[in-house]
């Protein structure tokens, strides 16, 4: 067989293994070794097995995943971010579903100082959800607004997608941070359309709320924010001015993070444990499907594939629109089998190369990914984001009635897709500003 048949086999297997359950790490590792052997012989597949893990999880720049993480565990453990959701509750009460707008809005700076979707739906979760329910907010909406809202993790930095992708395309973390700013913003924008417009349609869904905050409770309310302004504002100021490198950025947070929660009285040994040992665990996780995907971007590289399908679609002459809806779609069917990180990892060796070649930005690309693996976060059957949520309601919302909320808010991601690739200028603004 030549390398070239070698390399659709091992797509083929990991595919196959991925459909019958073998975590996707396993499945990354074992073609991927199988196919040095079966192209360069046993030595040369037993050196690679030896030496990449140890190159790939020495990068330095991967050292602020885990910072970066730690960050958002400990806010998450020690409840800094509890006033967000009280803050937004009290600015933005007075809009058609208010509450579910202001559990977008406590979403957006949640994950400004966490970086993971899952923990900010967990966070958001438990506190936003009851506070819908007690008021008669339809429990579809309740549910599907926070696990939608969650999301946004993923995307608003300091996302951990982001900083996985540009350690694989080699592009600088710093620009795709501010690239992924502007279609932040957009999709909470989003969100809230589809909240404001469907309150507005049917109040039944969300009852008005017969509160009017005065002033003097809105301050207060904002002034119960400030360990999170704080984290923020330590974190991106530094960063983007500057005056650390986005590696160092992560040590930053996760040390601010144990001051602030020190300041408040809400640090302990307990939460202190719970936090770096939750922390070791998904660092672990991450690290093990990376250097998976990373063995299995060598073999495929090695076997010709990627510089093949470049050659075809520059051949074919594809635009960057059809490659974009092209890799929406293929996004969608992984989306169905595989989690989030899963589905970017298993891509990038291909898309990287074609995107590259068509001199398209990386940085662009990057983004547009991130986003449209944010919404693999609330699709059927796998969805982590809702069974979180379903995990804090229990019984009391059945998952089918989530997943059809989460329905309105995937309508709306897709038209910020749509605007994100009519005009890539709105990504790329923020980064070429920056140069």
């Amino acid at each position: 067989m030549s390398f070239f048949q070698i390399g659709l086999c091992g797509i083929v297997s990991v595919i196959l293994l991925v459909l019958l359950r073998i975590p996707i790490a396993v499945a990354l590792g074992i073609v991927s070794f199988f196919g040095f052997w079966a192209m360069l012989g046993s030595g040369a597949a037993f050196g690679l097995l030896t030496a990449v893990p140890y190159d790939f999880a020495a990068h330095w720049t991967l050292s602020s995943i885990p910072m970066f993480l730690l960050m958002g565990y400990v806010c998450y453990q020690t409840d800094i971010t509890r006033g967000i959701f009280k803050a937004a509750r009290v600015w933005l009460s007075f809009l058609p579903g208010g509450l579910a707008v202001a559990s977008v809005g406590g979403a957006a700076l949640f994950s400004a100082a966490a970086g993971s979707s899952l923990a900010c739906a967990a966070a958001m979760g438990r506190i936003a959800v009851p506070e819908m329910l007690k008021r008669d907010y339809d429990p579809g909406l309740s549910t599907a607004v926070v696990a939608a809202a969650g999301t946004m993790g993923s995307l608003i930095p300091p996302s951990i997608l982001l900083i996985i992708y540009g350690v694989f395309a080699e592009v600088a973390i710093s620009k795709l941070f501010l690239a992924a700013i502007v279609p932040g913003v957009l999709t909470m924008l989003g969100y809230w359309a589809v909240i404001i417009i469907r309150a507005r349609i049917n109040p039944a869904l969300a009852p008005p709320l017969d509160e009017s905050a005065i002033w003097s409770e809105r301050l207060e309310a904002l002034s119960e924010t400030w360990p999170v302004i704080l984290l923020v504002l330590g974190v991106f100021g530094g960063l983007f001015t500057g005056i650390f490198t986005p590696t160092q950025a992560g040590a930053v947070g996760a040390a601010l993070s144990f001051v602030i929660a020190a300041a408040r009285g809400t640090l302990n040994w307990k939460v202190s444990k719970i936090a770096l040992m939750d922390t070791a665990k998904m660092t672990a996780a991450i690290f093990i499907i990376a250097v998976g995907a990373n063995l299995f971007s060598r073999f495929l590289a090695i076997s010709g594939i990627p510089e093949a399908m470049s050659d075809l679609v520059i051949e074919l002459g594809v635009s960057y629109v059809m490659l974009a809806f092209g890799t929406a779609v293929l996004f969608c069917l992984l989306g169905m089998i595989l989690d989030p990180l899963g589905i970017l990892l298993l891509t990038l060796p291909v898309l990287l190369p074609i995107f590259e070649a068509n001199h398209i930005s990386l940085i662009w690309f990057g983004v547009l990914a991130t986003k449209l693996v944010e919404m693999a976060l609330i699709t059927p059957p796998v969805g982590l984001n809702v069974f979180v949520i379903k995990g804090i309601v229990g019984d009391a919302v059945p998952i089918s009635l989530i997943f059809k909320g989460v329905m309105w808010f995937l309508a709306a991601d897709v038209v910020v897709l749509i605007i994100m690739v009519a005009f890539p200028e709105l990504i790329m603004f923020l980064p070429e500003l920056g140069s």
